[in-house]
């Protein structure tokens, strides 16, 4: 009785094996860094870390179908060590990719806050409370489409329901976003993009972002604009904002990058301006990067400047 026992479990053993390995398959990546900054005028500095573990699970359907969930655990020191971005992808392997992030989820709009080539971050990163950035929503409880690349277009779709927690930077309204990037086969180096997002405040009122940009790419050297617009009810609410960066891949490793960026603060007759530099090491899974950036005339205020830097560590596994 005891060996047949004993058989009965080994053969549930191996079949519960040989069933996960059918179902699908988990993966695990993760990271960690340090950060030294300084993001305010006359501030002190201070030192953070940010580190984070993703656990991925994927399994094929009869279909052909891939549904692969995803979820961080975070270990940011702002965070208290919490889950983080989570999110299921069906993959339809041929009609486009369906996303629902619970967190952590990017529209189209959000996807191009600045297209600009950086070799860290954005001019504006890091600088000025209120400041002007026009870039859509991330936000919870998002749905995203991104279609399979048509001759080097891709289209991607965002939306977020009224109700969705948070949906808006606060505010329960329904957003609906849209964009298309274009990598051009008869110009080589060239990417085109635009994207248009809608937020309907209340019935009736609406909130309207669009934005373009150009990026060529030739030899070690890169190219960008960008143009973005704010369209709000009032002409004192709207705002509008250009953006351009340039960038050098000095070899595999190492790369510099200056960038700019004006917003037209529709509120004020001051603009508010933005520059910065970065660079970039990377070595096998370490990198080191930084950026020293500043701001005059922030969310529009003539004498509001702002100045900081940032170095970061970080190891990737």
């Amino acid at each position: 009785m005891n060996n047949f026992k004993k058989v009965g479990l080994s053969a549930l053993a191996g079949s519960l094996v040989a069933f996960s390995a059918t179902a699908g398959e988990m993966t695990v990546s993760g990271g960690a860094a340090l950060y030294m900054t300084n993001g305010a005028k006359n501030a002190k500095t201070t030192v953070s870390n940010d580190d984070h573990v993703t656990f991925s699970g994927t399994t094929e359907l009869d279909n052909g179908f891939e549904v692969t969930y995803s979820v961080q655990l975070d270990g940011d020191e702002a965070d208290n060590g919490v889950i983080d971005n989570n999110s299921i992808t069906v993959n339809t392997n041929g009609m486009g990719t369906f996303t629902y992030a619970g967190h952590g989820g990017d529209g189209a709009m959000s996807a191009m806050d600045d297209k600009t080539p950086n070799a860290y971050e954005e001019a504006w990163d890091g600088l000025g409370t209120g400041a002007i950035v026009i870039n859509g929503h991330s936000a919870n409880d998002m749905i995203t489409y991104k279609s399979e690349d048509f001759s080097g277009a891709v289209l991607t779709v965002g939306f977020v329901p009224a109700e969705a927690a948070g949906s808006t930077s606060g505010n329960e309204s329904t957003y609906v976003d849209w964009g298309v990037t274009y990598t051009a086969d008869a110009i080589e180096g060239l990417e085109l993009g635009a994207a248009f997002g809608t937020t309907e405040i209340t019935a009736g009122t609406e909130v309207d972002e669009s934005t373009m940009y150009a990026k060529y790419t030739y030899g070690s050297f890169t190219l960008g604009y960008q143009s973005s617009e704010y369209d709000a009810p009032t002409a004192s609410a709207s705002d509008d904002s250009v953006a351009w960066g340039v960038s050098y891949q000095v070899n595999d490793d190492l790369s510099l990058s200056y960038n700019e960026h004006t917003a037209d603060v529709g509120s004020s007759a001051t603009d508010q301006e933005s520059d910065g530099y970065s660079i970039s090491y990377t070595m096998g899974g370490m990198t080191i990067a930084g950026h020293k950036n500043e701001m005059t005339s922030v969310n529009g205020v003539s004498g509001t400047d702002d100045e900081g830097y940032e170095i970061m560590l970080s190891f990737a596994f």
